[in-house]
């Protein structure tokens, strides 16, 4: 817990705990996108952003709203869609 961040970006000041984050991290530079949508072929550089297109295709809506019927595709949009009940 010293905060100590010994693996450094060699292309930018940014610094990680560990060797992981700094290799996801390196994805912003080298532009890899490592996940492909097997259904329509996009590429993603970031699982989270796969995930949320797999449910264009599937129409998995996994965030309900409590106080009503409707349910979004990502937590966001249902914060914003929780506005509209106050």
């Amino acid at each position: 817990h010293t905060g100590e961040r010994p693996y450094p970006c060699p292309q930018c000041p940014k610094a990680f705990k560990r060797s992981s984050l700094l290799q996801t991290h390196q994805r912003v530079h080298t532009g890899l996108r490592a996940f492909q949508c097997s259904q329509c072929g996009l590429t993603f550089k970031w699982a989270s952003h796969y995930q949320y297109h797999q449910r264009q295709h599937t129409g998995e809506r996994p965030y309900p709203c409590p106080l009503c019927p409707k349910a979004f595709k990502n937590s966001s949009s249902l914060r914003r869609h929780r506005h509209t009940h106050t």
